[in-house]
């Protein structure tokens, strides 16, 4: 099955498995999503990730979800993860105009020519470009 739009549903699996309170979720890998996980466990949304390859399969993306709190009262870190930059409408945002998500208490995913990195880090650096995703 071929999917449309990878990164979209690789935000979608989180975003379910988050509402549902799954410890875990898995999907296809890349190079982009391990990029994309590797900022969000920066950032502290998720615990962590591993690219799992087993023989004859295709790798595998595991992300560990984060949550606080005890087990009846437990809440997930990510409040919101929302995919902005889509195949049918692609945003872009200059180096003046980067989106700040909830004043700074989230963070916009920026593909720069520089790589992908956090809106604070491409404003440090002053550097534009593709806006992935927001995660709140």
């Amino acid at each position: 099955m071929t999917i449309s739009d990878p990164i979209g549903d690789m935000l979608t699996r989180i975003r379910n498995a988050v509402a549902v309170g799954h410890p875990a979720t898995s999907m296809p890998s890349s190079r982009m999503k391990v990029a994309i996980a590797e900022i969000m466990q920066a950032e502290g949304f998720i615990d962590g990730f591993d690219v799992v390859t087993e023989p004859e399969m295709f790798p595998t993306l595991r992300v560990s979800l984060r949550y606080v709190g005890e087990r009846r009262k437990r809440r997930p870190v990510i409040a919101g993860i929302v995919r902005v930059s889509r195949p049918g409408m692609r945003v872009y945002s200059g180096k003046a105009v980067l989106p700040r998500v909830l004043s700074g208490m989230g963070i916009a995913i920026i593909s720069t020519p520089k790589g992908l990195m956090t809106d604070q880090r491409a404003r440090k650096l002053g550097v534009g470009g593709e806006v992935i995703c927001r995660i709140w």
